[in-house]
Formats: structure tokens, sequence, C-alpha cells
């Protein structure tokens, strides 16, 4: 009987604690703007170091009401300041406080905060957005990459007022604006030297350059004490400067390249970035340097052919990045028992970096892709790198293989040697989107005709998946199982073509032939295309899909697309036309006969010249049926638009028309 009374005893004690906090919230509510302001003090008082009266004022509702009364205009700028003390205090608790602020949409309401012209309010509400940002569960994509916030930032004078910083001897840690770098730069520290000062700065004009074409064109002319702010940032990637100052100076550079603020080409770049940021990739540096160097590493070099050349040559660096797996190793140099316990719990990240980088550097490469795959066991890790538990490490080797499956020498050898298909296959079955959009992307490589993992592949049940795919909210996957299929289809036999054709539904196929992603359509239109190949083939699926596949292509035709859309939709006519009795579902269809008419007449040469392959199929005398056909088309007028093309001016065209003409008169 004890054990059934222990429930009842403890929501008892529950109920005690929750209403002895209540009385706090009730205030909130008091029609008394001066006793509402006096409650806020006193829960101010009262959560103070007390992780249970946090958790209980949570519970009963006191933050959407503190966040009510900080953006109402007629509450007094004291209150407003209190307001948003107790929720720097309640975020100061435990995690899962956080994730209530976060829920509460606490962010906007403290930016907004910013505008304010008060500046005991304005520093309450950058002291708790610093406590937030600083906990492990918030996103901080929240602040640093949304670009409303960075404009905000920017439009109130962040630049001008940060930039001196950057070579101010002085440190007055009371004054606003250091408070207001410091915030968003994430750092708990107070210490009165000059490079903590330049740190701060720096890491604000980090997080405001990125990804922002206009504060990066901003920041590269901005004087300070007659110097450029990129040259000041090289100076401080020089070697006798803090680790740290060098790493933030150089991801500084990085995203405003990457912003198309500095030339890939600029010395500042190819000298100076790029050859510190593989400084950090060396084993003597700590783990999350190393890291942060070779994550900055991967984003600066990622578009760029020349820079991914230039970095797979210095410093060894390939062959460095391996040394990434194999920490920490049994003769590591830690002697730090902290540190090592550190380490081994954050080793994932490693390997999740040197993943990326790989990537970068075997984007377009074939030489580079042919050197990482020989760097000791790398196929192997990057294999067992797509079933870590971590979900970043995972996404993080997809997308290093991904990048490695560009290669057709690879495809047909390592690619085929490790089975790489197996894994991949794996992953599929049950991943976030983020992984399966990568993932699907690769195997629409490994599907290519040339890559013997196209037979196991299918074999495997990949078709169901890729039409699953398709029926995909997200428009990333629906084109990777459309290309999928597309590839799959390409001289493939008869009965891989029927397969796709079933599982996919004709009504899916309409779906997607009305997509409004541009890129569905145009794999769609593809995929069609490929299975309409080879006459056996054409015929077969055009007796037993013709009626809906015409549909399809009238479909097209007769909407506002553009010009690829429409030469993909004619180049389907045209092997249609192709069939030996598929043509017919032509022949009797006077619509698409006036269509194909129209588009011999069109002001763009692509279409009038697709038009012409379906006709040059349609009218080819060796055919049975050819003269009826002949006939027909001559009454419709097409035989005067052959006359008038054989005068083109276009080459192309112009043997086009003659060669049909000539059919007539064989």
């Amino acid at each position: 009987m004890a054990c059934l009374l222990e429930t009842p005893i403890r929501m008892s004690v529950l109920s005690e604690v929750t209403a002895s906090s209540r009385h706090y919230v009730d205030r909130l509510f008091d029609p008394d703007p001066q006793k509402v302001l006096q409650g806020v003090i006193d829960m101010k008082n009262a959560v103070i170091g007390n992780n249970k009266q946090k958790a209980n004022l949570i519970v009963l509702g006191a933050v959407p009401r503190l966040l009510y009364l900080l953006q109402q205009e007629t509450s007094s700028t004291e209150l407003k300041t209190e307001c948003a003390v107790v929720l720097g205090s309640l975020a100061m608790g435990t995690e899962n406080n956080v994730k209530s602020l976060l829920d509460c949409h606490i962010i906007p309401a403290l930016l907004q905060g910013l505008l304010s012209q008060d500046l005991k309010f304005i520093e309450a509400c950058l002291r708790c957005l610093r406590t937030i940002f600083t906990s492990p569960v918030t996103p901080e994509e929240l602040l640093y990459t949304a670009p409303d916030h960075q404009t905000i930032l920017f439009n109130h004078g962040a630049v001008q007022n940060i930039a001196h910083l950057l070579t101010s001897v002085s440190y007055k840690i009371k004054k606003l604006r250091l408070r207001e770098v410091k915030c968003f730069a994430q750092d708990h520290t107070s210490n009165k030297h000059q490079n903590q000062v330049r740190m701060q700065a720096l890491k604000c004009f980090s997080v405001l350059a990125f990804e922002n074409p206009q504060v990066s064109m901003t920041l590269v002319n901005v004087l300070v004490d007659g110097e450029l702010l990129p040259q000041i940032f090289v100076k401080m990637l020089q070697r006798d400067k803090p680790i740290e100052m060098q790493l933030t100076s150089a991801k500084c550079l990085t995203y405003m390249c990457r912003a198309g603020a500095i030339r890939t080409d600029d010395n500042c770049i190819v000298l100076k970035t790029l050859p510190c940021l593989v400084r950090m990739c060396s084993k003597e540096r700590l783990l999350e340097e190393r890291v942060e160097g070779a994550e900055t590493l991967a984003y600066l070099i990622e578009p760029d052919v020349e820079l991914q050349r230039i970095a797979s040559i210095t410093d060894h660096l390939i062959a460095m990045l391996a040394d990434y797996f194999k920490y920490p190793s049994s003769v590591s140099a830690i002697t730090d028992i902290k540190r090592l316990d550190h380490d081994l719990k954050h080793a994932h990240e490693l390997r999740q970096a040197a993943f990326k980088l790989y990537a970068s550097l075997g984007a377009n490469d074939e030489d580079i892709r042919k050197k990482i795959i020989e760097t000791e066991n790398m196929m192997d890790r990057i294999v067992n790198g797509l079933s870590e538990s971590s979900i970043k490490v995972r996404l993080a080797a997809v997308r290093c293989l991904h990048s490695l499956s560009r290669s057709v020498q690879q495809l047909r050898t390592s690619f085929q040697d490790h089975a790489v298909w197996k894994p991949l296959m794996k992953v599929l079955q049950n991943a976030p989107d983020e992984i399966l959009v990568v993932a699907s992307s690769m195997l629409c490589n490994l599907l290519l005709e040339f890559s013997p993992s196209k037979e196991p592949i299918l074999e495997s049940g990949a078709i169901e998946l890729l039409c699953g795919l398709t029926q995909s909210e997200n428009p990333a996957l629906r084109v990777n199982g459309i290309w999928a299929l597309m590839n799959m289809a390409f001289q493939a036999e008869q009965k891989i073509k029927a397969d796709i054709l079933r599982s996919l539904s004709t009504e899916q196929l309409f779906q997607l032939l009305s997509d409004s992603d541009l890129n569905v359509l145009m794999k769609t239109l593809g995929l069609l295309r490929n299975l309409l190949s080879t006459r056996p083939h054409i015929d077969k699926i055009m007796s037993t899909h013709g009626k809906q596949i015409m549909q399809a292509v009238t479909l097209i035709l007769e909407g506002e697309h553009n010009i690829e859309v429409e030469e993909q939709t004619l180049c389907i006519l045209a092997n249609i036309a192709d069939g030996t009795t598929a043509k017919e579902l032509i022949m009797s269809n006077d619509d698409i006969l006036q269509k194909i008419k129209y588009y011999m007449g069109h002001s763009h040469v692509k279409l009038q010249l697709a038009a012409m392959f379906c006709i040059s199929n349609l009218v080819w005398n060796e055919e049975e049926g050819s003269q009826e056909r002949q006939d027909k088309l001559r009454d419709i007028g097409i035989v005067d638009i052959l006359h008038k093309l054989s005068q083109s001016p276009d080459t192309n065209l112009c043997d086009k028309a003659k060669t049909a003409l000539q059919q007539y008169l064989a």
C-alpha cells in the first residue's frame, strides 16, 4: 500500500512548491503598473541561484507574460529592463529552461529591444542574448546567419562603431559598444587586454560578413587609421598573433571572399588566408582549432577549382587530414587528463571536419580525388563514417563520397571494390532529409550507365525507393528521385523500364509534369525520353501507356513553359515518331500535328530543329505506311514549310529540311 501512496505524496509536494511560486506570476497581471514592477523585482530576487524556482515559474507561464511586458510600448523602461534581467536569470538555469525560452520566441523580442534608446535596457537584452547563445541547445543560425539580424546591426552602425576597436589600445569595459560586441561574440571574459578587445571585434565582423554581400562589400572598403580593413585582418593572420586571432581573421577574409567582396585569386586569400587555415589543420594545434581550421578552409575553397588545387599541395594537407582519424593516438602528447577527456568526447568533430574538407578538395579535380582515395584506408574510413552515431559525421561522410563519386574512374574501381552502394542504400532507408538529399544525389552518380554498381543497386529494390522520393514534399528529394530514375532508364532493358513505369504510376507522372519546380519537370521529361528509346521499347511502352503519355505531352505543349521544356517535349515526340507502331499515335492526333507545325515556324532555332526531328521520323519512306503519312502531312501544309526551311541561314535546319523533302521525292 505504501507504494501506491508514493505518487500522490510527490504530487502534493509539487503542488505546494508551485503554489508558493504562483503569487509571483499572479502579480505580473496586476492592473497597477507599479505593483507589476515590484512583482518583477521580487521575482528577480527569488530566482537568483534557485533552479527549482526558475523551473516552477516557467511551468506556471511566467515567460510569455514577461515577454509581453517587455514588448509593450506602454511599459516603463524600468519595467522592460527588469523583465529582461529576469529572463536572463531564467536562461542561466538548465538547458530545458533555455529550450522553453526559445519556444516562446524570445530571440526576436530581445533583438527588438536593441533598438531602444535606453542603455540599461539594451544592456539587459544583450546579457540575456549572450546567455541564451552560449547554451549548447541554442542553434547559432537563429542569430548569426540570419540576414535580417545582420542587416539590423549593419543599419545601426555596427561596422563603423566596432572597426576602431581593432586598433584601439584602450579597453573600457563599461562602454556599451564593447558589451554589444561581447554579446554577439559569445564571450564571458572581461579581461582588460588589448587582444581581447580585438578578438571580440573580429568575432563580430565574422558573423556580420557570413553569407552577406552587403556587409562584406562595405567591410572591404572600411578605413581604420588610414588602413583598409582587409589589410588589418591580414596582419592578424601572422604567426606571432594568438591562434584564436589568426583563425578568426581568416574566417573574416573567407566570408568576405565567399560573399564576392574579395577575389579568389587575391594575394590576401591565396598567400595569406589559405596557408593560415592549412596551418590550423596541423596535429600540433588543439582539437577545436583543427576542427575550425578545416571547416573554414572547406568553405573557402568549395566553389573554386584553383584554390582546391593550391590547398591540396600546401603542407601535404591531404596526408595531414588522415591524422584526424587517428586521434587520440596511443602515444598522445596530451598529459592534461581533463583535456584528454574533452578531446575523446569530441574526436568525432575531427572526423566530420576532415570529411568536409576532403569533399571540398575533391569537388572538381580528378587528380585530387585520386590522391584522397589513395590516402591510407580512406575509403574504409568514409564508408565507416556512414554508420556513425553522429548525424553530422554521417552527413559529412556522405558529402565526401558524393564529391568523390563525380569521378568516372573511381566509380569503376574504388567504389566497386568497397561496395559503397551497400551502406549507401542502408542510409537511404532511414535518414533525415539533409542526409537523404546528398545520399540520393550520390545515388544518381552510381546509377550512370558505366557504373558497375548500377546492377546490384537495381536488384536491391532501388526503383521503389526512388519512386517514393518523387513523392517527397522536399523539392530536392523529388529532383534526385526522378534524376536517379532517369539515369536508371538510360539504355536499360525493357523489364527495368516497365518496372519504373509500374512503380511510378501514370498518376504520379502527371503530378511530376505539373510540378512547380522546374528541375523536377525537366528531369521527368528526361526520364520519359530515356524510357522511349529503341524501337521495340518505344512500341511496347506506347502500346500500354500511349494514351497517358500523349496526354502528358499535350499538357506540356499547351502550357506556358520555357524553351528548354518545350525542346525536351518535342524530343519525346521525335522518339515516339521513331517507333514502328507508336508513330500512329501522333498521326491520329491532329492537335499534336498542328503543334509540330507551329514549332517548325517558331522563332527559336532549337525548337524548329526538335520539330524537324519529328517530321523526319514520320516521313521516312523506308517504313510501312510512309506514303499515307507523307500525304497527310502535305495536306496540312508541312511540305510548304519544309521548302521555306530549306532556305534557312541555319545550316543544321537547312540540311534537315532538305533531307525530309528528299523522302517525298524518293
